[in-house]
């Protein structure tokens, strides 16, 4: 009998825990930083109180990225160790009770009831509480928290996104400062709409429209606060 070739594939899926921060990390970068600076620029600022506004805005929101994905995804790994643990405890006081769970969730997917007790013994004897946690809990290696990753990916992303309208800031005419940035971070963030999207194996049109979208809105408001405070002042 020839043998099984097996097939290997790679999903986008694995890529969630690290994906989902990293893109939320540059597009609050670009968006917070180039609103900031486009805020300032229209109040009248010079290019002194922008870099400073700016700078600031970059350490503030690399840490606050950094600790709130920290504590959001930590949050969510305890509530997972405690499912697990109380799924261990279950399988230890009520084995056969805990098949007959996992039998249930295969006769829900569509096998035959006497099939879906063959698989689910074979199951819990291969790795019972990895069998529970994947099947009933939905919890696998691709998707369980890392607080740790998520904090890194979410603080160097807005990093690498805050930099970008910062440059802007520093280089360009102060008579073209509030148009430019503002062209320019669009621009940024189309293309990371468009990165994040085949990074994700998406289609590109609705992600960048999204992005896109939202910066504006928050440039827009920005810039007319600013304008106003300027003007007051």
């Amino acid at each position: 009998m020839p043998k099984t070739k097996m097939h290997s594939e790679s999903h986008q899926i694995s890529r969630i825990g690290w994906l989902r921060a990293a893109v939320l990390g540059a597009n609050d970068g670009i968006v917070s930083t180039a609103s900031l600076v486009v805020g300032v620029a229209a109040s009248g600022a010079d290019r002194q109180a922008l870099l400073v506004a700016g700078a600031a805005g970059l350490v503030a929101g690399a840490m606050s990225m950094a600790a709130g994905e920290y504590v959001s995804v930590s949050s969510q790994s305890d509530t997972e160790a405690a499912d697990l643990a109380r799924e261990r405890a279950e399988l230890a006081s009520d084995p056969e009770h805990e098949q007959a769970e996992l039998a249930a969730i295969y006769v829900g997917r569509g096998v035959e009831p006497a099939v879906a007790d063959i698989v689910a013994a074979q199951m819990m004897a291969h790795d019972a509480l990895g069998s529970h946690a994947r099947d009933e809990l939905h919890i696998n290696a691709s998707t369980a928290a890392q607080p740790l990753q998520a904090a890194v990916a979410s603080a160097l992303t807005f990093t690498l996104g805050a930099a970008l309208p910062l440059v802007l800031a520093a280089v360009l005419p102060m008579g073209w400062l509030v148009i430019g940035e503002a062209g320019g971070s669009i621009l940024f963030l189309a293309l990371l709409g468009a990165v994040s999207a085949r990074a994700g194996g998406a289609a590109i049109a609705r992600p960048v429209a999204r992005v896109v979208f939202w910066g504006v809105l928050a440039m827009a408001l920005t810039a007319g606060i600013g304008r106003l405070v300027g003007t007051a002042l």
